[in-house]
């Protein structure tokens, strides 16, 4: 059993908190609004965890607690707001970095539109001496648990991850095989804009072989 914190308490954050609970993990959630606040999340979480015959726990906390919480921590908050986390809270951890970049919401990065850069190494160029992989950016938050499967079924759904750190990558593909997903790894942070909005593989259901195929037919968006 292990203790995952999970920065970000919306649509992602709190799927990904039941899943990893039904299998048996321990979570440490946080969100920008405090502990309070996830009163009805946690108790919620912990419910359907028992209901699945997991003893697993689910605790809020603060932003700090969640990310000291354990080897793992996901970070699923908007990308403008990932800098307001305190860069050194998560040194030494491996991230899970959940964002797409949405001008609308984060407002224009010029790295980012001019593609010189990812979401993912904007991310990891914060959070320095943390070992970020890309995931879970491309799936409904309610197909996290909702299509969840037992390894070996046919037309089992693949998620893709991207990382620079092979052991950070080979962890958290271990976890999503262990929730229900195989698991697509397509290479360094440089390459995640493969699943970035509006690109092939986001968004649908695709199973390890299929999601390889769209990933290939990517194209950067100046190149649409």
């Amino acid at each position: 059993m292990t203790t995952i914190g999970i920065i970000g308490s919306g649509n992602i954050g709190s799927q990904l908190a039941h899943a990893f609970t039904r299998v048996g993990h321990d979570v440490v959630v946080a969100n920008s609004r405090g502990p309070a606040s996830l009163a009805g999340l946690v108790a919620d979480v912990e419910a359907q965890a028992r209901a699945a015959g997991s003893a697993a726990t689910a605790t809020a906390g603060t932003v700090e607690e969640a990310a000291q919480a354990g080897e793992l921590v996901v970070v699923t908050i908007p990308l403008k707001a990932v800098t307001d986390i305190p860069a050194h809270l998560l040194e030494g951890r491996i991230v899970i970095d959940t964002n797409n970049y949405y001008p609308q919401r984060d407002g224009q990065i010029a790295e980012l539109d001019d593609e010189s850069t990812t979401t993912s190494e904007l991310v990891a160029r914060h959070f320095a001496g943390a070992r970020v992989v890309k995931a879970f950016n491309h799936i409904p938050a309610t197909e996290i648990t909702d299509h969840a499967q037992a390894p070996g079924t046919d037309g089992r759904r693949a998620l893709a991850v991207y990382g620079d750190d092979a052991g950070a990558v080979e962890q958290v593909t271990g976890l999503i095989d262990a929730i229900g997903f195989d698991v697509v790894n397509g290479g360094g942070l440089a390459e995640s804009w493969r699943i970035q909005r509006d690109t092939p593989g986001y968004i649908p259901r695709f199973t390890a072989e299929e999601l390889r195929e769209k990933l290939a037919e990517a194209k950067r968006y100046r190149d649409m």
